[in-house]
């Protein structure tokens, strides 16, 4: 597991959080490998691991252009799948709203793709910043 402060609900060992979306890519894709030690390169690049690597880049990506810089992340594998913890530094919400017809290239994809590949999905704002929790199933 990896964890970053502030995750008081996490126990794994304190250390930097990711200073890109690639950073935390790779920390899920170890992550996964060292849980599923069978996984080949074939099976990474399963759509469920997509799914996970997706989720994991758009939530970071979020948090480090419009929450205000990523303040925490961790990830770890529980009983509903991998469960992706980020803090930033900002306490909106994201907004859900539909890109515009036509848009490429500005963006408004991350948040709605989000909420399709997650099972759970919580956003929790606190003094600093806030909170959001994804679940990405699995199987």
């Amino acid at each position: 597991m990896y964890t970053t402060p502030p995750a008081p609900e996490t126990d794994g060992t304190a250390t930097k959080p990711p200073q890109t979306a690639g950073e935390a890519r790779d920390v899920v894709t170890r992550l996964l490998a060292a849980e599923f030690s069978e996984l080949s390169d074939e099976t990474l690049a399963n759509v469920v691991v997509a799914d996970a690597l997706l989720v994991t880049s758009e939530m970071v990506t979020n948090a480090l252009r419009h929450g205000g810089g990523l303040t925490g992340f961790s990830a770890r594998i529980t009983d509903g799948g991998l469960r992706l913890v980020v803090d930033d530094a900002d306490p909106r919400h994201p907004v859900l709203r539909e890109p515009p017809v036509g848009s490429v290239g500005e963006g408004g994809y991350g948040w709605p793709l989000v909420h399709r590949l997650t099972k759970e999905l919580s956003v929790t704002a606190h003094e600093g910043g806030k909170r959001i929790v994804a679940v990405v199933s699995l199987i």
